[in-house]
């Protein structure tokens, strides 16, 4: 990428006093690794609605499917302040090219999953979400979401920041040639990378280009977005990874001698048994790939779907 992918996350991940005790929970690895491909828009909802810093802790009460957002100790009803504030934010974040938003988890303004929700009985359900947390995902329903804690799972961080640098591809591809060619030339270069998150969707959106011409761009377009965001959603598993490996593999059938062929083999084996990374057949496949130009393969976002500097691949 050319310039940094814009990400929108909670301020206090970025070393911000913001929380409702005066303190930050300031995430190393967003703001110094991905910091360096990523501009960050920090949101505290809770400030930006007019609450103070230090203030009193809320939680979310009630109905799990519209929660009130109450104080915990002189039982204010913040609610209809923080909607009103989300309604305005999230227009305004329409202007700010967003390709992922970062979560705090367990906010009751910016929790995504598994928000306390405290009702009648003794324990909380732990089916909620943040308010805003919530509005975002409503407004913004193609955009990758994650909280930064789930971040620490190395197969979800790569599935998160795959989901992103792949939204950051299709606004440069509507930006640039938005056309039924531009758009088949995408598809092709994105083949296999949906195939390890999604034989389905890869089938599903082959034929969708295929018929292109049947249908208005303008329609097209939109329905190709979904069904490939909806993909990437999907976590691209060993089994998965496995299937994409062999099949790459079948493009030097005649290039390969015995020896190398058994050597790959086993490295696609070790990995599908666990014993190394990812990182390791695709070390090899892309050696041969740069030593025969196998010219639809180079031009494979499967092989290169992010900076090798993250090393996510080096963990899953």
């Amino acid at each position: 990428m050319d310039s940094p992918i814009t990400v929108g996350i909670s301020a206090c991940l970025l070393g911000e006093q913001v929380r409702y005790d005066g303190g930050h929970k300031h995430d190393r690895y967003i703001t110094d690794t991905l910091g360096r491909y990523f501009r960050f828009i920090g949101v505290c909802p809770e400030v930006e609605c007019g609450l103070p810093t230090p203030r009193e802790a809320m939680r979310l009460e009630g109905d799990p499917a519209a929660p009130r957002l109450m104080t915990r100790t002189t039982r204010q009803d913040k609610t209809d302040q923080m909607q009103s504030y989300c309604v305005r934010r999230v227009q305004e974040l329409e202007l700010a090219d967003l390709c992922g938003f970062i979560f705090k988890k367990d906010s009751p303004s910016s929790g995504l999953y598994r928000v306390k929700v405290y009702g009648d009985g003794p324990q909380p359900a732990k089916i909620g979400s943040g308010l805003f947390a919530a509005a975002v995902v409503r407004h913004f329903p193609l955009l990758p979401v994650e909280e930064a804690e789930r971040l620490n799972d190395p197969a979800i961080r790569e599935n998160f920041i795959e989901q992103v640098f792949t939204c950051r591809r299709w606004k440069d591809f509507l930006a640039g040639d938005a056309s039924l060619g531009g758009l088949v030339a995408f598809h092709t270069r994105h083949k296999l990378l949906l195939m390890a998150h999604s034989p389905r969707h890869y089938r599903e959106l082959g034929a969708l280009v295929a018929g292109g011409r049947e249908q208005r761009l303008t329609e097209l377009l939109p329905r190709y977005e979904t069904e490939l965001m909806a993909a990437m959603r999907l976590q691209a598993t060993i089994k998965k990874h496995t299937n994409v490996l062999q099949h790459i593999m079948g493009y030097f059938k005649r290039q390969l001698d015995a020896f190398e062929k058994q050597e790959l083999l086993q490295l696609i084996g070790q990995y599908h048994d666990r014993l190394v990374p990812l990182v390791v057949p695709l070390t090899l496949l892309k050696h041969y790939v740069a030593k025969y130009g196998q010219a639809y393969l180079q031009e494979q976002i499967y092989l290169s779907p992010h900076p090798a500097e993250l090393m996510l691949r080096n963990h899953v």
